[in-house]
């Protein structure tokens, strides 16, 4: 520990940033523990992760453009089969919109484990939440001297490269996460009025799902001539309780409201990990990611199959499982059992570590329960299979609230870098980074969690 957090220095900087937090919070009913600094990243790291914003981009072009080529007949049907599976046919048929045709999401956000072997990516989110957090304490951290990644603004700059302005429509699911979007909001009107005088206007504004809540401003848009443009913090799953939805969407297919992300389902699937791995789609991915690029994405996308029931001949076997049917995976050793279930999407299991189940954390019978529940689910709501990897162990002060003295947590890190796409390239903009204690295998934001931005530093741990 440096002595700047030996120090009381420690103590006032983590009650600095206690008191820099705004009157309506961040995230609704979310506790996390602080810290005096931001979490350390070498020079060397970060350059990689601006790398792989540039990989991630190539990755989600090529997934949105197999995906199209399926639905035509150029690539195998089963791609299209697997990715519409469970969703009902008018989201299918929106998300096949010509309109749509080239969209893909605006913000990139992998959940990147650092491993005693590397990096490994457990997904993909493209509607994320941590948007407004990360820069808000992007800017408290830099205030206090960390230099931190993106810099103080970087992640307003990226969300305005989206939208000059717009309405952020946040659903009632989403709603944990509509105090840092309204936190956001005010930030970018606050810059933009400072930018034009203080005569504008506001340029953006949270609102909820309700079809009032966009009508007065899509008036006054199509008056003028130009589009409204909606952020759309809301998953498709929930589709059925937006009231706005048939509003949004009638308007998105005739282009007089831009809606990013689009609707597209088929993106925010997590077996894209699993079709990228699948040898009959080699060819595909190669060509379209470059050779070097999909050597280097190997070396961070975890393994991953789609637990499909279909029978297998009796001479084959599931590569890289080497069993001929899934509920073999019952009989493997707790040392064998390096491997996570998970919903790969369209469900609200899906996200916030919810719909998991880790084989090492589960006696014999409830792993095999885990086994029969993903197959049965397969024609509604495909399970995926992935390989686990275990995150190294990294140290970082924190404010004990319970002592009010500043102490070091043993534990692994989850480090969320956001890229925002802007002139057709992916910019780092910020790392949002959570630090869980040693004994938990599921990195998420918890009450037991530190919770930072990240910073460039000459003693970064990774």
């Amino acid at each position: 520990m440096t002595p700047i957090l030996q120090s009381a220095n420690g103590i006032e900087r983590a009650q600095t940033v206690r008191r820099a937090f705004p009157p309506q919070g961040l995230f609704a009913e979310k506790e996390w523990l602080l810290s005096p600094q931001a979490f350390s990243l070498s020079n060397a790291f970060v350059d990689e992760l601006e790398k792989l914003g540039y990989r991630l981009h190539l990755f989600q072009r090529a997934c949105n453009l197999l995906y199209q080529l399926s639905v035509k007949g150029k690539q195998p049907a089963w791609v299209a089969a697997y990715l519409d599976r469970g969703k009902p046919p008018e989201l299918v048929a929106l998300s096949r919109e010509r309109i749509f045709r080239d969209e893909i999401p605006h913000v990139i956000r992998p959940d990147i484990i650092p491993t005693e072997r590397g990096l490994t990516i457990a997904e993909l989110d493209s509607v994320p939440g941590g948007i407004g957090l990360t820069a808000w304490f992007n800017r408290t951290y830099a205030a206090l001297g960390d230099d931190v990644v993106g810099g103080a603004e970087g992640m307003l700059d990226g969300f305005t490269s989206i939208f000059p302005g717009g309405d952020i429509m946040v659903s009632e699911e989403a709603g944990t996460y509509q105090p840092e979007m309204a936190w956001l909001a005010d930030q970018l009107n606050a810059r933009g009025a400072s930018a034009h005088g203080g005569g504008r206007r506001l340029a953006w504004r949270v609102v909820g799902t309700s079809e009032a809540a966009v009508q007065p401003d899509y008036e006054a848009a199509h008056r003028s001539g130009q589009p409204l443009n909606v952020y759309r913090f809301f998953e498709h799953f929930d589709l059925p309780n937006i009231a706005a939805a048939p509003w949004l969407i009638a308007r998105a297919i005739n282009g007089t409201v831009r809606v990013t992300p689009p609707f597209k389902p088929y993106m925010e699937e997590k077996m894209w990990f699993a079709l990228f791995w699948l040898r009959p789609l080699q060819a595909f991915w190669r060509r379209e990611l470059g050779e070097r690029h999909w050597l280097k994405l190997q070396r961070v996308i975890p393994y991953t199959w789609i637990v499909d029931p279909a029978p297998l001949p009796h001479h084959a076997v599931i590569a890289g499982l080497e069993i001929n049917d899934w509920r073999e995976l019952a009989g493997f050793s707790q040392k064998q059992r390096d491997l996570i279930l998970k919903i790969s999407g369209y469900s609200d299991l899906a996200w916030g570590s919810r719909g998991v189940d880790l084989a090492q954390d589960l006696p014999h019978l409830e792993w095999q329960r885990a086994i029969d529940r993903a197959l049965e689910r397969f024609a509604t709501n495909p399970m995926l299979l992935q390989r686990f990897h275990k995150g190294r162990l990294v140290d970082h002060p924190y404010l004990n609230p319970a002592s009010g003295e500043i102490e070091i947590m043993r534990g692994r890190v989850r480090l969320c870098p956001y890229y925002f796409l802007d002139g057709g390239k992916a910019h780092l903009r910020g790392v949002l980074a959570t630090v869980c204690p040693a004994d938990k295998k599921l990195l998420h934001g918890m009450k037991d969690a530190v919770i930072v931005p990240a910073r460039v530093a000459d003693d970064g741990l990774i």
